[in-house]
């Protein structure tokens, strides 16, 4: 993200070659460095009654599902904010939480925390999202971009369980 003045002083801010990188830097010497670095973002892979829940943010394109996303809090263990995304979008209860694993977002700037989260309960909405849709385990396609990688590792490993099984 671009700003235009210092958060310390209010100075300008000015691009400065740092490491080899153009940083946005305080233009009266403050000290302020903009590292821009990745915000972390937690996203869960629904599972709800043998099934996967894909979610419609309020702001998305009609037919665009995804999972459910959100910002990590200060200090929380991304496991838990991942299933407290879910609280908090859908109303339903974390029984059981499985890491899928990292994936850079750099159209966002994000590091994507990805969870499989196995659910209770009955879906309620939050204000945020618009509607949502069940998708059959053996149904589920991955996407090509952001979560849609997470998507893609947990049908692989589903496919190894099913294999080693």
């Amino acid at each position: 993200m671009r700003y235009h003045f210092c958060p310390c002083c209010a100075a300008a801010l000015a691009d400065t070659d740092l490491d080899g990188q153009t940083r946005q830097t305080c233009s009266q010497q403050c000290g302020y460095v903009n590292w821009n670095n990745p915000v972390p973002v937690v996203a869960a892979l629904v599972l709800l009654r043998g099934e996967v829940i894909l979610v419609r943010q309020a702001n998305w394109p009609a037919g665009w599902f995804g999972l459910v996303t959100g910002y990590l809090e200060k200090a929380e263990e991304p496991r838990n904010g991942a299933a407290r995304e879910v609280a908090e979008e859908l109303g339903l209860r974390a029984v059981r939480v499985e890491r899928i694993g990292e994936y850079p977002f750099v159209e966002q700037n994000q590091l994507i925390l990805a969870y499989a989260i196995e659910c209770e309960g009955d879906i309620v909405l939050s204000d945020e999202l618009s509607e949502y849709k069940r998708v059959p385990i053996n149904k589920l396609q991955a996407w090509p971009f952001g979560t849609g990688r997470a998507v893609a590792d947990w049908l692989r490993q589903q496919e190894t369980r099913t294999a080693v099984a």
